[in-house]
């Protein structure tokens, strides 16, 4: 074995020991417990927006809200940590979790979401940098990838995984999949989490597919105005039949999604 590959082997264990440290397991599970608190302002933000009261429903508004509370930068700092801990983590999955291919891309997919929620947390407590909408991010990354050779191609594939995503999320809240990493011994514990876990999934699948259809729409009319983020999509919903009623349906199940996050922190494997 050569000196290059030996090096090779001493920093892959010496990976392994820092992703599996019980420290991070334990730095993670506050990271799954920030992102509760973010599904939470989120879905509460939604209701608002049902019954006509206004606001923006995403990850940047949460984010201020936070800030804002009493000890907010406190608050702030320690969801950052446990979503930087929950980030290296999910590459950890992707490098050496199972080997289903559509597992280690959601890992990957998991840790860039969760980076950047870290990137912003930052950004706004050392710099005072807001962070822009979901829904301008996703119009000016659809304004750049449209000035790119294919660009249109590309707005149209990020469409189709976001679409994919959204069915994978409704799959897994159907057949109730998510519990795979879950240890919850106590059966009425179990049950209520399966409960929670599968509106929760459901919902959020919902929105996937809602941000995905009206970012294909961007790409098939080339108008990255109509590209939108988790905002967007969830008023989206308040626009078709059913009414206000399907946006408040899907809030309360961002709600419960934010309970199971909660479970997570508890039951999670990590």
């Amino acid at each position: 074995m050569t000196t290059a590959n030996q090096a090779g082997r001493r920093l892959e264990g010496a990976a392994r020991r820092v992703a599996r440290h019980p420290v991070l397991g334990k730095l993670a599970k506050v990271g799954f417990a920030a992102r509760g608190v973010l599904y939470a302002i989120i879905g509460l933000i939604a209701l608002q927006v049902a019954f006509g009261r206004g606001g923006e429903a995403d990850k940047s508004s949460a984010i201020h809200i936070v800030r804002d509370a009493p000890f907010g930068d406190t608050l702030l700092w320690v969801m950052a940590v446990g979503l930087a801990a929950l980030t290296i983590w999910h590459i950890s999955e992707a490098i050496w979790g199972r080997p289903e291919v559509h597992y280690r891309v959601e890992s990957v997919a998991k840790a860039a979401v969760y980076a950047a929620l870290v990137f912003s947390m930052v950004a706004l407590l050392t710099q005072n940098k807001a962070a822009s909408s979901t829904d301008s991010q996703s119009q000016d990354a659809a304004k750049a990838l449209f000035d790119l050779p294919g660009g249109q191609f590309l707005v149209a594939l990020i469409a189709l995984v976001l679409i994919g995503f959204g069915v994978s999320w409704v799959h897994e809240g159907w057949t109730g999949k998510f519990m795979r990493d879950m240890h919850v011994a106590e059966p009425l514990a179990h049950g209520l989490v399966v409960y929670i876990g599968k509106v929760g999934y459901v919902a959020r699948g919902v929105i996937a597919l809602a941000a995905g259809v009206l970012i294909g729409q961007a790409a098939l009319t080339y108008d990255p105005d109509k590209a939108v983020g988790i905002d967007g999509a969830l008023k989206s919903l308040a626009d078709t039949p059913a009414g206000p009623w399907l946006l408040v349906v899907i809030a309360i199940g961002l709600l419960l999604f934010a309970v199971y996050c909660f479970a997570e922190a508890r039951w999670h494997r990590v």
